[in-house]
């Protein structure tokens, strides 16, 4: 393998080997819809009056951000617009960074606090996060309260209240990550991100579907489609490149920025993939391809042929004369 082929992106062709990029660009999409619905939520909590800090109020006012764009652009995915499919991909991948990030912050806080909950005081990262945590224990955690009075035998007595504690928990940052539930936790949500990673591979490889489609059905050559030998030098046309009409204004700026991140894989060609991303295109790439190899007319008779729609054989005065057969001659 070619040192430059050690890091290309994974290209799915289909959407858990039963369904086509599209179904699963569809489903992620809807599922993207409902995770960022949570930001609304979050929003509307201050109504109620909760303790939220700064770090909390930034994701719910990303995610109602994101979850407005993501709307925007679901209807694009069934129809397959280059530039929106495009845009919602690295979206999507954009988010699952940020995701990543947030998560790996609150994780950290989250251990933090039930590291000094009930015993330690300091809970100054996030001071949000211990008031809406779910804790039920008292301040105080004890086994046993002995009532103490004195002086005893005299009206008017001073009583004061003597717990006796209960044995602490492992102590620290790793004694709260290295519990059973929060070993569980950490289980479940990497493989939740392991899940979410061929998510971005998936939109990518619909987003790179949907731009070849509207490349082969807008090109004026197939000679790059059907080279064998791709090289780093040997890419299509850009379709939002200056000139064109997709790259006018604003929208074309957007669209050159995001094939420039990976032009091999957006614009590059690739010996080892099928033909399934010219489906779309109504035939029109096909016809082309076929016309730089060998004439159209000829895979259309035998088709016909075989199908049996083919013309009707021509009258009997007109077919060539046969050779007549030997044993009758004799």
């Amino acid at each position: 393998m070619a040192p430059s082929q050690l890091f290309e992106l994974p290209r799915p062709k289909n959407f858990f080997q039963s369904m086509s990029l599209r179904t699963g660009a569809e489903i992620i999409t809807y599922l993207q819809i409902i995770n960022k619905v949570s930001g609304l939520y979050g929003l509307l909590a201050l109504l109620t009056g909760a303790s939220i800090d700064g770090w909390q109020l930034s994701m719910y006012l990303y995610s109602t951000i994101i979850l407005v764009a993501t709307a925007y652009l679901y209807r694009h995915v069934r129809l397959q617009t280059p530039f929106e499919t495009l845009l919602l991909a690295h979206l999507y991948a954009l988010d699952s960074v940020i995701n990543a990030l947030y998560t790996a912050f609150f994780g950290f806080v989250w251990f933090y606090t039930l590291a000094n909950h009930p015993d330690g005081g300091d809970n100054s990262v996030a001071p949000g996060i211990p008031d809406n945590a779910g804790f039920t224990s008292p301040k105080y955690n004890v086994s046993q309260v002995d009532v103490v009075a004195e002086p005893a035998g005299v009206a008017g007595q001073n009583a004061v209240a003597v717990g006796q504690g209960t044995p602490a928990s492992a102590p620290g940052l790793g004694g709260a990550v290295f519990e059973t539930s929060s070993i569980m936790s950490i289980s479940l949500i990497t493989g939740f991100w392991a899940l979410r990673v061929y998510f971005v591979f998936v939109m990518l490889a619909f987003a790179r579907q949907c731009l070849r489609q509207h490349m082969a059905a807008n090109a004026s050559s197939a000679a790059w489609y059907n080279n064998d030998a791709p090289t780093l030098g040997n890419l299509a046309e850009n379709p939002f490149q200056e000139g064109k009409e997709g790259g006018q204004g604003l929208r074309g700026k957007v669209g050159r920025t995001m094939l420039s991140g990976a032009p091999q894989y957006w614009l590059g060609s690739s010996a080892d993939e099928d033909d399934s991303w010219m489906r779309g295109v109504g035939g029109k790439f096909s016809k082309k391809s076929a016309s730089a190899g060998e004439p159209i007319g000829l895979g259309e008779r035998e088709r016909r042929r075989r199908s049996g729609t083919g013309p009707p054989a021509p009258p009997k005065e007109l077919r060539l004369p046969q050779i007549a057969d030997l044993q009758e001659v004799r």
